[in-house]
C-alpha cells in the first residue's frame, strides 16, 4: 500500500450543503508507525490512509562532553592514537543519513507549495463547472459514454481550460446511489427501486503535472410533502472562498405565469433561501443575487448571443427541489495605465478588457468583455467583480505592447484597488515578438534570463535580450532570521521575528508557533532589505497567498522604504501612515514609497482561536524600476516567417529551446522554465 504525498490538499463537496471543505492534515513522526499498522489492517476494506509528513527529531548535543571528547582526541593524536577506520566509516554513515533526511523533507515541502498555489485555480474551476451539473434536468445528469447516460463530458470527451499558462481537463463520472434510508436492494428492508439519487464526481486534471483533483456532489429529485402540484427553488449564496453570504438579495421572477411571479427574498445566516410552492416551469425562473457593495450573479436565458448559458434559467418540477448556487463578493477597482517607454502618459489608446469568467459556452460568452479608450494615460474600472482581467490593444493603432506589469493579465481580488501598467512603443514594424519568461510552477516573472532569437535563411540574424525584473517574490523562510540585506544566494533568510513565529512546518510558510498543542495569540516577522536597483522605482501592488484565511486568523502587512540601505525604516500601511495595514491581497502600495530604492515588509499574525493560525506561503511586491517590465523582452523590426528559433537560459533552470518559431505580426510568446 503506497503512502500519499505529505500535506496533500483535498477538496470535498458535502452532500447536504455543497460547501467546499479544504482539508489538509500533517502528523508527526512518532504517530506514523501506529497509523501504518492500522491502515494496513484496513487496506483490504478500501480504507484511505490519512495524510502526514515526516519530521526528524535530532537530540541536542551536550557541548561540554563534546568539548572534552575533542580534547581527549587531541591528546591521543599527540601520543599516536586517533579515530579508527570503523569510527570514521560510522561517522560518514550518520552524516549521510542526516543529509538524506533533510533532502527528503525539502522535496516534500516543495511539492506542498506547488499544490497550495493551485488552490485558487481549482476552486474557480469547481465553481464554474460543477454549476453545470446542478442546473441541468435530473434526467440529463449522466455522462456521454457512461451509466447513467447524459450530457456531461466524460474522460474521453473532457473539457479543456487554459489558465495562467497551464492546461486543465475537466470531466465527470456519474453513478446511481442506493441510499440505505429506505432500505437497500437485497437488504432488510429490501428496496425494489434502488436508484435513489445520482452521485457526480468531477475531476480536474493538470496536464503539466498529472495531478488530478476530484470534487463530489449529489443530485437528487427531493420530494416535498403536501406539494406534489408545486416545486421549490433552493438558492445558496457564498463568496470567493466558499463562505456563506448572509443578507444577500435574491430576486426570483417567473414572467410568463399568470399572474407574473416576482419575489424578493433575503439569504439567511447560512447563505440559503428555499422558496416553496412554485408552479412547474422549464427554464423560466430568472434568479438575480446581489448585495450592496458586492458583485452580482444570476441565471441566464438561452439567446442567439448566448445559446448555451453555464447557469441557465431555473427549471421547477412538481414535488422536487431545484438547487442553484451563486457566488458574490466585494467589488474591486482596477486602473490600467498606458505609458510610453519613457514613462509618459499616453491618451487615446483603444483597448479591450476581458475577464476569464464565462456565462456561456460553445461559443464562449464572457461575463466581462468591454472596449475602452485611455484618458490622461489611464482607464479606470470601478466596482468590478473579482476575476482575472486581460487588456488587449484593439487593431489599427500606432502602438505595440513592449511589456506589462504585472505580466499580461491581472488577478483582481475582492475588495481591492489595483493597478495594471502597459508600456507601449511606436508600431513602426509589421512584425515583432514579446517574449515572457515565467517560472513553470509559480508563474512568477523570471528576471535576468538570457533570451536569444535566431533567424535562419539566406541572411541569418541573431537578436539578444535580457528579461527585465520588477517583481520581488519570497515564498520560503526556512533559512531563518539574521540577514539584514536580501540576497539571491540566500533568498529564504529574513531579518528578525519576535519568537512567536514558526517557519519550519509543512506546508512551507510563516505561521504562529504552537506550544503545548496551542497556537500563540500573536507574532510578527520582519524581512530583509530588498534593493530595486533604482531610486526612481514605482511600487504598484502587494500580493500574498493564500489570500483568504480562517475567520479567526488574521494577516496584516506594513511596508518601509528608503534611499539609504541602513534606513530609517518607517513602516506604513495603504494610507501612508503607521496606523493602517494592508489587509487585502492585491492592494495598491502607497505612493509614499515611490522614488525609493530599498524596501522591506513586516507581517503581523494573530488569532482569536488558539486552535487556528494564519499562514503566509508567498509574498510578492510588484514595482516598476524606470519603465522596465517584469520577465519580458521585446524584439522589433522582424520579418515574417517560421525560420526563427528561440533559446532562453537562466542559471538554476533548464534551458528552453523553441525551434521552429513562427513570427507573424505583433505577437507574444510565453516561455515556462523549470528548475
Amino acid at each position: 500500500m503506497g503512502i500519499p504525498p505529505a500535506a496533500r490538499v483535498f477538496f470535498v463537496f458535502c452532500r447536504k450543503n455543497d460547501i467546499i471543505n479544504y482539508c489538509y492534515t500533517t502528523e508527526n513522526y512518532r504517530k506514523i508507525n501506529k497509523m501504518l499498522i492500522k491502515n494496513h489492517k484496513k487496506s483490504a476494506k478500501g480504507f484511505t490512509p490519512p495524510q502526514f509528513s515526516l519530521s526528524l527529531d535530532i537530540p541536542k548535543t551536550d557541548f561540554g562532553k563534546f568539548n572534552d571528547s575533542l580534547t581527549d582526541n587531541h591528546r591521543s593524536a599527540k601520543t599516536g592514537a586517533g579515530f579508527t577506520l570503523i569510527e570514521f566509516i560510522a561517522g560518514l554513515a550518520i552524516f549521510a543519513i542526516l543529509v538524506s533526511g533533510a533532502l527528503g523533507i525539502f522535496s516534500v515541502l516543495s511539492r506542498t507549495v506547488k499544490i497550495a498555489r493551485e488552490k485558487t485555480v481549482l476552486a474557480s474551476l469547481a465553481s464554474n463547472y460543477l454549476e453545470i451539473v446542478r442546473n441541468v434536468p435530473y434526467a440529463d445528469v449522466g455522462t456521454i459514454n457512461g451509466n447513467p447516460k447524459g450530457a456531461l463530458a466524460d474522460y474521453a470527451n473532457a473539457i479543456t481550460a487554459q489558465i495562467e499558462g497551464f492546461t486543465y481537463k475537466i470531466y465527470y463520472e456519474v453513478t446511481y446511489i442506493d441510499d440505505p434510508a429506505d432500505g437497500t436492494i437485497g437488504g432488510n428492508p429490501n428496496d425494489p427501486a434502488p436508484a435513489d439519487y445520482k452521485q457526480v464526481k468531477m475531476s480536474v486534471l493538470n496536464t503539466a503535472t498529472g495531478q488530478v483533483t476530484k470534487f463530489l456532489t449529489s443530485v437528487s429529485p427531493k420530494g416535498l410533502e403536501g406539494t406534489q402540484n408545486a416545486g421549490a427553488i433552493k438558492a445558496k449564496v457564498f463568496n470567493s472562498t466558499g463562505q456563506a453570504v448572509p443578507d444577500a438579495d435574491i430576486h426570483i421572477q417567473h414572467p410568463t405565469s399568470s399572474p407574473a411571479i416576482i419575489l424578493d427574498r433575503k439569504s439567511g445566516n447560512n447563505g440559503e433561501w428555499i422558496e416553496v410552492g412554485l408552479p412547474a416551469a422549464v427554464n423560466n425562473y430568472r434568479l438575480v443575487v446581489s448585495k450592496p457593495g458586492y458583485s452580482t450573479d444570476q441565471t441566464y436565458p438561452a439567446t442567439a448571443q448566448n445559446p448555451n448559458p453555464t447557469k441557465p434559467d431555473a427549471t421547477v418540477v412538481n414535488g422536487q427541489v431545484t438547487e442553484i448556487s451563486f457566488s458574490i463578493d466585494l467589488l474591486a477597482n482596477l486602473t490600467i495605465k498606458t505609458l510610453d517607454n519613457f514613462c509618459q502618459n499616453l491618451s487615446g489608446v483603444n483597448m479591450n478588457v476581458r475577464g476569464d469568467k464565462l456565462i456561456g459556452m460553445s461559443p464562449n460568452v464572457y461575463k466581462f468583455n468591454q472596449d475602452f479608450t485611455s484618458a490622461s494615460g489611464q482607464v479606470a474600472l470601478s466596482d468590478i467583480e473579482w476575476d482575472t482581467y486581460t487588456p488587449t490593444l484593439l487593431t489599427g493603432q500606432s502602438w505595440v505592447v513592449l511589456g506589462t506589469s504585472p505580466i499580461q493579465k491581472i488577478n483582481v481580488q475582492p475588495g481591492s484597488s489595483q493597478t495594471f501598467t502597459m508600456i507601449l512603443g511606436s508600431n513602426s514594424t509589421a512584425n515583432s515578438l514579446l517574449v515572457v519568461v515565467k517560472d513553470a510552477s509559480s508563474a512568477a516573472a523570471l528576471e535576468g534570463a538570457t533570451v536569444h532569437l535566431h533567424k535562419g535563411g539566406s541572411v541569418p540574424q541573431d537578436y539578444y535580450g535580457t528579461s527585465g525584473g520588477s517583481v520581488w517574490l519570497q515564498s520560503d523562510w526556512l533559512g531563518g532570521s539574521g540577514q539584514n540585506n536580501w540576497s539571491t544566494s540566500t533568498p529564504n533568510v529574513y531579518f528578525a521575528d519576535d519568537g512567536n513565529i514558526d517557519v519550519n512546518s509543512a506546508p512551507t510558510g510563516v505561521r504562529l508557533k504552537k506550544i503545548s498543542g496551542r497556537y500563540q495569540p500573536a507574532g510578527w516577522l520582519e524581512s530583509s532589505v530588498f534593493d530595486t536597483g533604482s531610486d526612481a522605482s514605482q511600487f504598484t501592488t502587494l500580493s500574498w497567498e493564500p489570500a483568504g484565511q480562517n475567520p479567526a486568523a488574521t494577516l496584516e502587512f506594513q511596508l518601509a522604504s528608503s534611499n539609504d540601505i541602513n534606513g530609517p525604516w518607517n513602516y506604513a500601511g495603504p494610507d501612508g501612515t503607521a496606523d493602517s495595514f494592508y489587509l487585502t491581497a492585491g492592494t495598491n502600495i502607497s505612493a509614499v514609497h515611490n522614488n525609493n530604492r530599498y524596501i522591506r515588509y513586516k507581517v503581523y499574525l494573530s488569532t482569536t482561536d488558539n486552535r487556528e493560525t494564519p499562514i503566509l506561503t508567498s509574498l510578492q511586491i510588484n514595482y516598476v524600476s524606470g519603465c522596465f517590465t517584469p520577465g519580458q523582452v521585446w524584439f522589433g523590426n522582424l520579418t515574417q516567417g517560421n525560420n526563427y528559433s528561440l533559446e532562453v537560459s537562466l542559471p538554476g533552470y533548464q534551458t528552453v529551446i523553441i525551434d521552429p518559431l513562427d513570427v507573424n505580426g505583433n505577437q507574444s510568446y510565453e516561455v515556462l522554465m523549470s528548475p
